[in-house]
């Protein structure tokens, strides 16, 4: 195969061996070192796995957006199964720590919902579950009324709404800004 394309370089109107041929090999290179990366986590954030993730959507070959599903799967499943997106969603809420039981149970639900299929983005499943199910608003009274954040001092029901509603400003708008990410939704249908 190389060896043609170098002899015929100089005869005909042979394309091989010109610049397309030479794009497509360094594009099928960089395809294969996407997909290295997400197969041994080198890539592991939101940011970096969602440019792959465009990188993959974008592909004009099929064989390519094929190779790309099984890793990119499997990628977005270890983000949210390594608690790195707990991390994010950790230092996106300096004041009010993210609550990572949020994230178990909307886990738990997608992964009980037929529907989930829809999607080959774990990370994103887990997300809109979230703001749909109005999760934010359950966990964030559930902490604030935990006698843990208080210490010695018994709050008022004053004091334990205003608190839920700080966890609530501050997980609320750490998932929309992870969710505006996507400016579609990476589903199959």
């Amino acid at each position: 195969m190389s060896s043609s394309r170098h002899r015929g370089s100089g005869q005909g109107g042979s394309s091989r061996g010109g610049s397309g041929s030479k794009k497509s090999k360094s594009s099928q290179q960089s395809i294969r070192q996407l997909i290295e990366s997400l197969q041994t986590h080198r890539v592991n954030t939101l940011t970096e796995l969602c440019r792959i993730e465009r990188v993959a959507a974008s592909c004009e070959n099929a064989e390519d957006a094929q190779a790309f599903q099984e890793p990119m799967t499997s990628a977005w499943a270890y983000y949210v199964n390594s608690n790195q997106m707990l991390s994010e969603l950790v230092g996106l809420t300096p004041d009010y720590p993210f609550c990572g039981d949020i994230i178990s149970y909307a886990q738990a639900l997608v992964r009980s919902d037929p529907e989930s299929n829809r999607s080959w983005n774990l990370a994103w499943l887990v997300l809109t579950r979230i703001r749909d199910e109005g999760l934010v608003a359950t966990y964030a009274m559930s902490e604030a009324s935990r006698p843990e954040m208080w210490g010695s001092h018994e709050p008022t029901e004053e004091e334990v709404n205003q608190l839920a509603a700080y966890f609530q400003h501050a997980w609320d708008g750490a998932v929309n800004q992870m969710l505006n990410h996507w400016t579609v939704a990476p589903t199959w249908y």
